[in-house]
């Protein structure tokens, strides 16, 4: 309010003052006298000062005219003037709003509107970086690769943009599935940006699907030292690459530096399986089998598995099946209540001929958790201790409808591998296979009963002689139809009481 009332104030005295300036002008005597062609101009005080002015006014809109006029040669001429820079900031407001309507389209999934977007802003914008850009992803949207990777080349050209371009043209090698273009590609964009996470993760899938384990050791370091791996996992994946470079150790080829990855491998990552079990046949092959004990025992405490039951027995291949058994006590000591120390027991003591020790030790297993490999071994120790085809044929009739128990199952596609391996079969993920039972439960087809001829072939007939044989009897005694045996496995269910009654009535 006092503001406005100053304002006010300062306005009445500016007015006042020329008023009074005014009558001055007009009381004082005099003038100007002007002579212009023989023209005599008189001029009085108040006159004189208004010409004074337009005259100033004129000669101020004289050199305004003047500037225009040269401003308008220089914009002409191409020079960078008042002139130029207004319409440049108008088409490069227009520019901005066709590359922003772009990306726009480009989100909103309308890849022809952001094409027309990104070619406009192409024209009014002079920013490679950004119109390229968004042209290759507009391009890429379409369908059209070929413009897209044209665009991508140019990128490469520009030292601003280079990592970008050689990553989309990797992008693209790796859609068309050329890896091997794409494997150099992401080693050369990783040389720009070192530390870039997703060009580390897709170069080391790339090098482990193409089993070049040393430079997949190589990118693994690259990623700890750039805090994108916790060193934990760093570790356990390390180790794997290790193993995966000691996989041959078994072969006649194998040399000392693959037996070495192999101990090298389960001295990084002591519960890894396959390494724990190469690494013990690496000590086997040195004549060293204390260490090679010492490591599987170390693993078993971790895991129970079969593969370092094989592996400790592969430390003494010449010994006989008691002296076997005393040897497995350092292993089944460890987790005498585990199904795999169980099974493993049952199966030395079948290999011993010790059926009721056998037995024993498979305790209520059958019951509670029974799978195909359980079942099999009960049929054995029923075989062993002389019971009757018919019991031995349900064992194994069991065993084929039965779960196969813990397998090697990828925890991405959850596929199921018949061997441990770095990189899963199906969908090449790198280190994603552990030992567990499958969640999808297994569903025994007809196609499985075709296995019976193999199994029951080699029984013989322990039926009495006065007994009037029955016709699948018979046909143990030759190549089983398949179709037959089909008929037959059908009905067997996991509950018992169908095949004791059946037992029964051959007996």
């Amino acid at each position: 309010m006092l503001w406005s009332l100053l304002k006010i104030l300062v306005f009445v005295a500016i007015v006042g003052l020329l008023a009074m300036g005014a009558i001055f002008l007009m009381d004082t005597s005099g003038g100007v006298q002007i002579t212009a062609a023989g023209t005599e101009y008189t001029l009085g005080p108040l006159q004189s000062v208004i010409a004074l002015g337009v005259l100033v006014l004129v000669i101020w809109l004289f050199f305004k005219l003047l500037t225009l006029l040269v401003a308008t040669l220089h914009f002409l001429n191409g020079d960078e003037t008042a002139l130029s820079r207004y319409f440049d900031r108008s088409r490069e407001k227009r520019g901005y709003q066709a590359l922003a309507d772009g990306l726009m389209a480009l989100a909103s999934g309308e890849g022809r509107v952001a094409m027309n977007k990104a070619t406009k802003a192409e024209k009014l914008l002079n920013k490679p970086e950004l119109t390229n850009l968004l042209v290759a992803q507009a391009a890429e949207m379409n369908g059209d690769t070929k413009k897209a990777s044209d665009t991508y080349k140019k990128l490469v050209t520009n030292n601003a943009t280079r990592f970008v371009g050689v990553r989309g043209i990797m992008k693209q090698k790796l859609a068309e599935g050329d890896d091997e273009t794409a494997r150099k590609l992401a080693e050369k964009a990783l040389a720009i940006k070192p530390r870039h996470g997703e060009t580390q993760d897709i170069l080391l899938g790339l090098q482990t699907k193409a089993q070049d384990w040393v430079g997949a050791r190589s990118t693994l370091t690259a990623k700890l030292k750039a805090g994108h791996l916790p060193r934990d996992v760093f570790k356990r994946r390390d180790a794997v690459l290790a193993l995966s470079e000691a996989k041959d150790i078994l072969d006649d080829s194998a040399t000392v530096e693959q037996q070495e990855h192999a101990i090298e491998a389960n001295r990084l990552s002591p519960d890894l399986v396959p390494a724990a079990a190469m690494a013990a046949r690496a000590y086997i092959e040195k004549g060293k089998p204390r260490p090679a004990t010492k490591i599987l025992k170390k693993a078993w405490e971790v895991q129970p598995h079969p593969d370092l039951a094989h592996a400790f027995a592969e430390i003494a291949p010449d010994e006989t099946p008691t002296e076997r058994i005393k040897r497995f006590t350092a292993l089944t000591r460890i987790h005498p209540e585990n199904m795999e120390t169980r099974l493993i027991l049952a199966e030395l003591n079948i290999v011993a001929e010790d059926f009721p020790e056998a037995r024993r030790a498979l305790g209520d297993v059958v019951e509670k958790q029974a799978d195909a490999r359980a079942y099999t071994l009960m049929a054995a120790i029923e075989r062993g201790e002389g019971a009757t085809d018919a019991v031995v044929q349900g064992w194994l009739a069991k065993a084929l409808n039965a779960p196969r128990g813990p397998q090697w199952v990828c925890d991405n596609c959850h596929d199921i591998q018949a061997e441990w391996g770095p990189v899963c079969q199906n969908c090449h993920s790198f280190d994603t296979l552990s030992w567990q039972t499958p969640q999808t439960p297994e569903i025994a087809t007809a196609t499985g009963v075709h296995m019976l001829p193999l199994i029951v072939g080699a029984l013989e007939d322990t039926a009495e002689p006065e007994l009037e044989p029955e016709p699948e009897v018979e046909e143990t005694e030759e190549p089983v139809d398949p179709e037959v045996i089909e008929i037959e496995v059908e009905p067997v269910r996991p509950d018992v009481e169908p095949i004791d009654k059946e037992v029964e009535k051959q007996t």
